[in-house]
């Protein structure tokens, strides 16, 4: 087999699934398609590592990473048992994150993007937020 057949067999994947959903289609079957990308696990420390790409300030990044060691372990899956409270940030309902985007569920950039909102928005900084809960054992 040449090279140049190879080349040719592969050059068109989209024809080839457009000719497998037209099949698929005639034979009353339905063709989903894959997400464009899976979501992979997240360590604590890649985690880390995209909340101090977010917050470059050290003061803040710092304050946050406080609440979130305490909050969730830095397990962007992580549940409480009692509330339900979710993700990195603990939200609550964990779903209220789907206002940061449709992954809130694995993506950990999400919660920290949602996260980062609601202490700007209640607290006016993740330093404020991190005053309260240091006040209170919540935030």
């Amino acid at each position: 087999m040449s090279v140049s057949f190879i080349r040719r067999a592969v050059a068109s994947p989209k024809k080839a699934l457009a000719g497998a959903a037209v099949a698929a289609a005639t034979t009353g079957m339905v063709l989903a398609a894959a997400p464009a990308q899976a979501a992979a696990p997240t360590s604590a420390s890649s985690a880390q590592s995209i909340a101090h790409q977010m917050i470059p300030d050290a003061a803040q990044f710092n304050a946050f990473s406080k609440i979130v060691e305490h909050e969730s372990g830095w397990n962007a899956s992580a549940t409480n048992a009692s509330s339900g409270a979710y993700g990195l940030v603990q939200a609550l309902p964990g779903s209220k994150m789907a206002s940061a985007g449709a992954d809130w569920k694995t993506n950990p950039k999400t919660q920290i993007k949602w996260g980062l909102d609601y202490m700007n928005s209640r607290y006016g900084s993740p330093m404020g937020a991190w005053s309260f809960w240091q006040a209170n054992g919540w935030y």
